[in-house]
C-alpha cells in the first residue's frame, strides 16, 4: 500500500442491498492495483453473505496494514444482523444512519480522508423515524458546526466524460420551474466553481449553464425562464469571476461539454437545472461507472451513482465499476486538496 496515506472510510449502505457485496468486489480490484485503502464501517453480520476475506480493526489508523490482508472492517457495537440478501429491514435503520455519522466523524476529525457511501433506501430509513429529506441533506446536517445552518449540499454527477451539477435534485417536474430562483441558481455556480478549482485542479473553470425550457426559451417565444432568472444568475457570476455561459440549450450543452470543435469539451462542467436534464447524458454515457459527488461540504463525499439494487444483491451478481470509481474520485479529491 502507499505509505502514509490516510484511508477512505466507507458506509456499509443498506446491508440488504448491493453495498456490502460490492464493497468486498471493489477491496479486490483496489487491493490488486496497490490503491488507498479503505475500511468498512459495517454491523456485525453484514458481510457474512460476501464471502469476503475480512481483517477486523478498532480504529481507522489500523486500516492501512490490514488492507494488505482483507477488507478492513471497523464493526458498529450492537447484535449481529439477521440478514437475507435483497430483503430490506427496518431495524437495521440505526445501523445505516450510524455507519454514515461514524464515517463523517472520522474524516472530519482526521483519520480518514474522504468518505465515500453505499446506497440506502430512504422509504425505508422512514418508516424506522429518519427525518432528512435524504442521504444528502444527512450529511449537510452532519457538516453544520455548533448549531450553525447546513452547508447547502449540490449533487454533481461524474461518468462518461461529464461534470454535471444540478441546480433542483429529487423534485417533482412541475415544481421545478416555481423552485428556480437566480440566488439559488447563482449559488450553485459558486459552489461548483469553488469545488472545481480546489477538487479538481483547475485554475480557470469553465461551466456551461442549462436553459430550462427547449432551445433555452428560444429568446423568450418558449419562456422567460431564461431571461429573467437564469442569464441574471450567469451575469452576476460573471461580476465575481466565474467563467459562466449564459443558458444553453439543454439538448445541445452535454455535446459542446465533450467534443468542441476536435479540441475537448467547451465546458468542464455543466449546471442543470433538474434531475433528468443531468442525469440522463451521464448514465447514457456511463451506466455503470458514473460517480455521484456532494460538493459544498467541508468533506470530501462521493458514492456510486445507482441505488439499493436488491434483485442484484439477492443474486450475488452485483457490479462495483461505480463504486470503485467512486473510490478512485475520493482519491483523487483527497490528493487535490492535500489530504495525505
Amino acid at each position: 500500500m502507499s505509505g502514509g496515506e490516510l484511508p477512505i472510510a466507507m458506509t456499509m449502505g443498506d446491508p440488504a442491498g448491493v453495498g456490502p457485496l460490492i464493497a468486498s468486489k471493489a477491496y479486490e480490484v483496489v487491493w490488486a492495483r496497490d490503491g488507498r485503502p479503505f475500511y468498512l464501517i459495517a454491523a456485525q453480520g453484514a458481510l457474512d453473505h460476501t464471502g469476503a476475506s475480512v481483517v477486523p480493526i478498532s480504529d481507522p489508523s489500523e486500516a492501512r496494514k490490514a488492507f494488505a490482508d482483507g477488507l478492513p472492517v471497523l464493526t458498529l457495537p450492537g447484535a449481529a444482523l439477521a440478514l437475507q440478501p435483497g430483503q430490506p429491514d427496518p431495524t437495521t435503520a440505526p445501523a445505516i444512519v450510524e455507519s454514515i455519522r461514524l464515517a463523517v466523524e472520522h474524516t472530519r476529525t482526521g483519520k480518514a480522508a474522504a468518505v465515500v457511501t453505499n446506497p440506502i433506501a430512504k422509504a425505508l430509513l422512514y418508516r424506522a423515524g429518519f427525518k432528512h429529506p435524504g442521504h444528502t441533506e444527512y450529511l449537510a446536517e452532519l457538516a453544520a458546526d455548533g448549531g450553525q445552518k447546513p452547508p447547502q449540499p449540490i449533487m454533481m454527477l461524474v461518468g462518461g466524460g461529464l461534470r454535471v451539477a444540478l441546480v433542483t435534485i429529487h423534485r417533482p417536474l412541475a415544481s421545478v420551474v416555481g423552485t428556480l430562483t437566480t440566488d439559488l441558481i447563482a449559488e450553485t455556480g459558486r459552489i461548483v466553481h469553488a469545488a472545481l478549482k480546489r477538487d479538481f485542479g483547475l485554475i480557470n473553470p469553465r461551466i456551461g449553464l442549462c436553459g430550462v425550457n427547449p432551445h433555452a426559451g428560444e429568446e423568450g417565444e418558449i419562456g422567460h425562464e431564461e431571461i429573467e432568472i437564469i442569464n441574471p444568475a450567469a451575469a452576476r457570476l460573471r461580476t465575481e469571476g466565474v467563467h459562466i455561459s449564459d443558458a444553453r440549450p439543454g439538448d445541445t450543452i452535454f455535446h459542446e461539454a465533450r467534443a468542441y470543435e476536435n479540441k475537448g469539451g467547451r465546458w468542464d462542467a455543466v449546471i442543470a437545472m433538474y434531475h433528468d436534464q443531468g442525469l440522463i447524458p451521464v448514465k447514457t454515457l456511463d451506466m455503470w461507472g458514473g460517480v455521484n459527488v456532494t460538493l459544498g461540504l467541508p468533506f470530501i463525499r462521493t458514492s456510486p451513482d445507482h441505488g439499493v439494487a436488491y434483485d442484484a444483491a439477492a443474486s450475488g451478481k452485483a457490479r462495483a465499476e461505480s463504486l470503485i470509481a467512486a473510490l478512485d474520485l475520493a482519491d483523487l479529491m483527497a490528493k487535490a486538496r492535500g489530504v495525505s
